[in-house]
């Protein structure tokens, strides 16, 4: 009972990792501990895990997966689904990140201290440099879309100017920071539109 208590409290402390993912950390100090591992490789281990989880679900959601289902509502709209282009936002996202939570916390629980093989493995790898890339398609997809469905019957000089605007958005994001991606430049340009459309 006093190992428990013990292990209870090691457990409660505060660690930082992406949420849909942290699953992990939880799952693999859990086995640590009915393992009967040191405490002091257990507090290790899950500091351990903190980075590379917050990396990977930075990339792999807030950098991803969330513009990536942002665009497919923006594309859904343009073709008229009205309210069901909300639905499958949500469906899409909810979906995909509470599957990310069911894995993460049975793959903790299955390696244990050995979750860095979890981690590394191929299927891993294979979505952190596949959903980057699929979500600048999309998003990219999404910008000439939203573009000439939200100016659409404008008079030209919306035309012009919209266009003028985003070229200047672009312009002025990259010479702000080199490191702005194309899939940044794209949510701008899409804002950018939305705006314009309200406006006219």
């Amino acid at each position: 009972e006093e190992h428990e208590r013990a292990a209870l409290a090691r457990e409660a402390r505060f660690f930082n990792a992406h949420p849909y993912l942290s699953g992990l950390a939880v799952g693999a100090a859990l086995r640590a501990e009915m393992d009967g591992e040191p405490p002091e490789r257990i507090a290790k281990l899950r500091e351990a895990l903190c980075g590379p989880l917050g990396s990977l679900g930075d990339r792999l959601f807030w950098a991803s997966w969330l513009p990536a289902c942002a665009a497919i509502g923006v594309l859904l709209v343009a073709a008229g689904s009205g309210f069901g282009a909300v639905v499958a936002f949500l469906v899409l996202f909810n979906v995909a990140h509470l599957a990310a939570r069911i894995w993460s916390l049975s793959a903790g629980w299955r390696w244990g201290s050995r979750v860095a093989a979890a981690l590394s493995g191929r299927g891993i790898r294979m979505i952190s440099t596949a959903a980057p890339a699929f979500a600048g398609l999309v998003v990219g997809f999404a910008v000439p879309v939203a573009f000439g469905w939200r100016i659409a019957g404008a008079p030209l000089p919306a035309v012009f100017g919209a266009a003028g605007g985003a070229v200047l958005l672009a312009a002025a994001a990259k010479l702000a920071s080199t490191r702005a991606s194309g899939l940044t430049l794209s949510l701008g340009v899409l804002t950018l539109v939305w705006v314009v459309g309200r406006v006219w």
